[in-house]
């Protein structure tokens, strides 16, 4: 018939279970048309009802209890250092609090024993059902009394594995046996052991807290295997109605553990049920690095970090922040670097304190550099071979025209100290000699070699940020400084950083030469060339050989301290993450304090012995004309060397208009008479033979240092020599 050939083939489709129910379907029809008709209807009936109870009672199918524990998904990712020590832990699921599954062994023995003996005493000798159980349940309720609870921990093994069956208002005969039916299955295929293991990791205790390791820290601030027996008893006490007050929880465990003296549990009880304790086994030693490396649950990322230089770090941070306070500077960043490997062995990218911004990753976060580029500007001009460290650069005001008009750059101190050595502008950051080098080098050259040294917030070209990159007026992070100054450490050498250690170990590649990198070293770790800016005793001075660099960005928003040895590479950043300037820091005072208490930990697991001089290097006794620097030893590239330094005299420099500046603009002041507002022409150089000319017209002798009146309009003033060829020219405006 086709309908039977239809309905069998749905069957097929549908499974075992709907095979079976067809066939006894089959045998009720024979009996209902056999001789003993009632006997047939009866029989049809019963199978009818079996049919009916098996698939009303049929549990979804339970898994193995190797394929529940891998399907097992914390609501944690951990972070560990490179020795397998957990530092940071991040909580990524939200749907429940969970912790990594906890074997059986790892258990204190009291934990199970009293759960055992609280929700399932004869758990050891039944099959899955408790029938005693079973029993007392059915006679109470006959009684009217209010009925006990049956379940055994089987049962509710199958109620966390399949919430279906444990469902709200789950409680009729024939959900009672679906659970019947699914702890069968579980005991059929789960030891004892195994199923005592997943309920205690699968329970829920109060709140959010599911599973043991949640229950444990979240509950007494312990591990599983530190619970005592009167934390176990507590624990068991607690399962029955998660959400009881203490006395009630108190009561229950003095019940189960058949004390004499129930006064032992009320305090821990209160204590238990109180404010939440965290969830972490790790002390947060990386948060911001937590965040960043772990974003799946269950994840466990190994880092390059050292926990004990990490922690190190934290509390030097933490400390300098402490004594600026709040008003003074909020926020900071530091990270330590192995110059060998690449490793970062610190990476503190802020502690909370007075922070208003704690969750934003300083160490990560765009800032600005500040006098911190100035090495990578000397050694390019050195590899050049533009300038030597005992060169002379002119200190003095200096007026740059740009596209967005005159750039007049000043120091820190807002003074100027006239002729000064390279080494001495940059150990003392002197911001005019930078500019001077830059216009040597390049604006564009020293963007790209930037670039090369891993700088990667400059993605603009040089006339971007013009004559100010010497100054760092460019956006950087703390892990890119760090990186650009190692490669000072590896004499011109450059590579990523490396954060875990499943990240890549990639090559070294030149950015500058060996010789260069080590002069620059030198300088900046050149005490006695600093005096002048930072005095004798700074925060800069260690007891061994260092190399280090500070910088301050534009309205003390940024304070930086970088430096190395030839084993470290330590980066220091103090601020305000939302912008504001810092009050009262300065370039030592901010940064620099973390820089030395970290260096000199790092100090002592070993003394850092200087440099080696690299091949191309050669050492000269120098003297200065005039007494501008005192008598040193000096080092130079091979062939560059001098024993003689002098500023050159006026006559030997090209002659130049240096006032007005090209692209000036003055205002006539109406209220000032005419006369008294004119404009004195300023040259340098040998001029003895040159004149100026106003538009074309003849001031007079330039050495004269001629006046000038100029009506409103564009004015064009020449620098011409004896012979008439124009040697200087610069356009202004008077409005």
């Amino acid at each position: 018939m086709v309908w039977r050939s239809k309905i069998e083939a749905l069957a097929q489709r549908l499974g075992k279970r709907a095979i079976a129910f067809l066939r006894w379907g089959d045998r009720a029809w024979l009996a209902l048309t056999s001789r003993n008709g009632l006997i047939g209807v009866g029989i049809a009936l019963l199978v009818a009802l079996a049919a009916t109870a098996d698939y009303a009672t049929l549990p979804p199918p339970m898994p193995s209890y190797a394929e529940a524990r891998h399907a097992f998904q914390p609501s944690e990712a951990w972070l560990y250092d490179r020795n397998g020590r957990l530092i940071d832990t991040v909580r990524v699921n939200f749907r429940a609090r969970r912790l990594a599954w906890v074997p059986l062994d790892q258990i204190a023995p009291a934990a199970p024993r009293a759960i055992i003996a609280g929700e399932d005493k004869r758990f050891r000798w039944h099959g899955g059902v408790d029938w005693l159980s079973l029993a007392g349940a059915a006679r109470d309720w006959a009684r009217g009394h209010r009925t006990r609870g049956a379940s055994t921990l089987s049962m509710q093994l199958a109620g966390y594995l399949a919430p279906d069956l444990a469902r709200p208002g789950a409680r009729s005969v024939w959900d009672k046996l679906r659970q019947i039916r699914a702890a069968w299955a579980i005991e059929s295929g789960w030891s004892k052991d195994q199923i005592v293991e997943g309920y205690l990791n699968l329970a829920g205790y109060r709140g959010e807290a599911q599973g043991i390791g949640a229950a444990a820290l979240g509950l007494f601030g312990k591990t599983p295997d530190a619970l005592s027996a009167d934390d176990a008893t507590l624990l068991a006490a607690l399962l029955p109605d998660p959400n009881a007050k203490p006395d009630q929880i108190a009561r229950r465990a003095c019940h189960l553990a058949q004390a004499s003296n129930c006064t032992r549990f009320n305090a821990p009880a209160y204590a238990m049920v109180g404010p939440a304790r965290s969830l972490a086994l790790d002390p947060g030693l990386a948060p911001h690095l937590a965040q960043r490396l772990l974003d799946q649950p269950g994840m466990r990322v190994t880092t390059t970090l050292d926990a004990d230089i990490q922690r190190l770090a934290t509390i030097a941070l933490s400390r300098q922040l402490g004594g600026l306070g709040p008003s003074r500077a909020r926020d900071g960043a530091v990270i330590v670097v192995d110059n060998a490997s690449g490793d970062v062995l610190a990476y503190v990218g802020g502690v909370r304190g007075g922070s208003t911004a704690p969750d934003v990753d300083g160490a990560s976060a765009y800032r600005q550099a500040g006098s911190t580029l100035k090495p990578f500007l000397y050694a390019q001009a050195i590899e050049k071979g533009y300038v030597t460290p005992a060169s002379i650069l002119d200190d003095s005001p200096v007026q740059l025209d740009t596209a967005s008009g005159l750039y007049v750059p000043q120091n820190y101190d807002k003074g100027f100290k006239g002729p000064v050595s390279v080494r001495s502008a940059l150990a003392g950051s002197l911001n005019v000699p930078a500019v001077r080098t830059l216009l040597l080098v390049g604006v564009q050259s020293f963007r790209d070699r930037l670039w090369d040294s891993g700088y990667r917030g400059l993605t603009e070209d040089g006339d971007f940020y013009g004559y100010s990159l010497a100054l760092g007026s460019a956006d950087v992070t703390l892990m890119e400084q760090v990186a650009a100054y190692r490669s000072l450490a590896l004499g011109g050498r450059w590579a990523p950083l490396r954060l875990t250690m499943k990240d890549p170990r990639e090559p070294l590649r030149a950015i500058t030469t060996p010789a260069a990198a080590w002069l620059v070293a030198d300088m900046i770790a050149d005490p006695n060339a600093r005096v002048a800016t930072f005095g004798l005793d700074n925060a800069l001075r260690l007891p061994f050989w260092a190399a280090v660099k500070t910088g301050t960005s534009k309205a003390m928003r940024d304070n930086w301290c970088i430096g190395f040895t030839p084993r470290y590479t330590v980066g220091v950043w103090v601020g305000n993450l939302e912008g504001d300037p810092m009050r009262a820091v300065s370039g030592t005072s901010g940064a620099a304090p973390v820089w030395r208490d970290v260096m000199l930990a790092l100090g002592a697991r070993g003394a850092a012995a200087p440099m080696p001089m690299p091949a191309g290097v050669e050492r000269r006794r120098i003297s200065f004309a005039n007494a501008i620097e005192q008598p040193r030893a000096e080092y130079f590239l091979k062939g560059t060397a001098q024993t003689q330094i002098a500023f050159a005299p006026p006559e030997a420099r090209r002659p130049h208009i240096t006032s007005p500046v090209s692209g000036s603009v003055y205002a006539l002041d109406p209220d000032i008479p005419i006369k008294n507002q004119a404009l004195a022409v300023e040259t340098s150089g040998d001029v003895a033979t040159h004149h100026v000319l106003l538009d074309r017209r003849d001031l007079g002798a330039a050495d004269a240092h001629p006046m000038m009146m100029a009506g409103p309009g564009r004015h064009q003033l020449q620098l011409i020599d004896l012979g008439g060829r124009i040697v200087d020219q610069v356009v202004f405006t008077m409005r």
